[in-house]
This record gives structure tokens, C-alpha cells and sequence, in this order.
């Protein structure tokens, strides 16, 4: 493993005023979460942005959360192929270890993945195409997010694929079956949002109106 090297410099600094400070003054709540083990309430699936900072947006502590990420908070359909599935892997293991009682999926605005998808989809990002590109086979989870898209200018259609990346996320979470099973049976719900960076506002989906509201 000679590719392998030493930490950055200013991560073992980091590490090291975590240690002394957060770690020290809570150490026996950390004692306690690794003697007791993890019992979150809710599963967070959000993107891999750094901008995302999810633990934040909800004031979260340590053990609150089961948190996935992935390249634009995506979810696939159930497909018991026997093949390796990190995202449906999490997914599994929330629902039928952990259970749960919510599953949340947070986009965000801005979003790199998609805005791959929606240029990918209009003919202009050829490389996303190749059968190689780990991104854009993963972006192909959008695809039909992106046909329902109603005609406009690039950038609000942009901010609607946004948007349906956490729809069509929550539609493929129901063809799983345990996760159905568990909504059917009133123990599981799903929650859809997104997040404006920038402007720090936080929308809810609501299923009655079928719109994104402040919360």
C-alpha cells in the first residue's frame, strides 16, 4: 500500500482541537454512544457538496442522524440484481436494523450532479455518455425527472430538476419493499426537501398542493 500516505498536516491539527475541546468536554456522552450503539430516529439522504452540511442545518449532535451521501442525493430503484449497491445498502439497513421513523431526502440548489444530468440530457456533455462515467450512469437515475420537466428558461427548469432529483428519489424509495411495508404499516414515513444554499431557507414537499413550501 505505498500509494497510501500520511494525514494532512492541518487535518491531525484539526483532529487534535477536537480532541481536546468538543471530545473532552462531552466524553461521556461518546462513552455511552459506543457502549449503547446508534438508535437514530430519522435517515438522512442528502449530496455529497461540501456545502451540505446537514448535522448543522438541523442543530444535530452525534447519533441523531444515519446519514448517506452521494452525487445529488439520488436514489435507485429496488433492483435485487445481486449486484453491490452502497445507496440501497444504507437504505436497507435504516429501515430493517435501525428502523427508523423517518427517511429524509435533502437536495440543494446549485447542485453540481445536476446540472451533469440536465446538460447530459440537452446533448451537451457528451463525456457523461460514455459507458466509463461513473457519473453520468448514476445521473441516469434523473433521466425521468428531467422529461416531466415543463418548458422554460434553462435556469428554472434547472432549479425543477433540482427538485425532482428529491421526488424521484422518494418514488424509488417505495419500490422497496420493506420501506413499503414499513409506510404501509404507519412506521416509516417519507419527507422530501431542498435547500437554497445561499439563501439558508429550507422547502418542504407538500403531496396535496404537489409543490415545494417554506418551511
Amino acid at each position: 500500500m505505498q500509494f497510501a500516505k500520511p494525514l494532512p498536516e492541518y487535518l491531525v491539527k484539526r483532529y487534535h482541537g477536537w480532541k481536546a475541546t468538543t471530545y473532552a468536554e462531552n466524553r461521556s456522552w461518546y462513552m455511552r454512544l459506543a457502549e449503547d450503539g446508534q438508535h437514530p430516529r430519522a435517515m438522512i439522504i442528502s449530496c455529497c457538496d461540501s456545502r451540505v452540511h446537514v448535522t448543522s442545518i438541523f442543530g444535530a449532535d452525534q447519533g441523531e442522524f444515519f446519514i448517506h451521501r452521494n452525487i445529488a442525493n439520488l436514489v435507485p430503484p429496488f433492483a435485487a440484481d445481486g449486484q453491490q449497491h452502497g445507496t440501497s445498502a444504507t437504505v436497507e439497513y435504516a429501515v430493517t436494523a435501525l428502523k427508523v421513523a423517518h427517511i429524509v431526502v435533502l437536495g440543494h440548489s446549485s447542485c453540481g450532479g445536476v446540472q451533469g444530468c440536465f446538460d447530459m440530457c440537452e446533448g451537451k456533455a457528451p463525456e457523461l455518455e460514455e459507458k466509463t462515467s461513473f457519473v453520468g450512469r448514476w445521473m441516469d437515475i434523473l433521466r425521468p425527472g428531467y422529461e416531466r420537466l415543463a418548458s422554460g428558461d434553462d435556469k428554472s427548469r434547472l432549479r425543477s430538476l433540482e427538485k425532482e432529483a428529491v421526488l424521484i428519489s422518494l418514488e424509488n424509495l417505495m419500490t422497496f419493499p420493506f420501506v413499503k411495508q414499513a409506510v404501509d404499516d404507519g412506521m416509516l414515513s417519507l419527507h422530501g426537501l431542498w435547500n437554497h444554499i445561499g439563501e439558508g431557507t429550507l422547502e418542504c414537499y407538500d403531496p396535496n398542493t404537489r409543490a415545494f413550501t417554506t418551511v
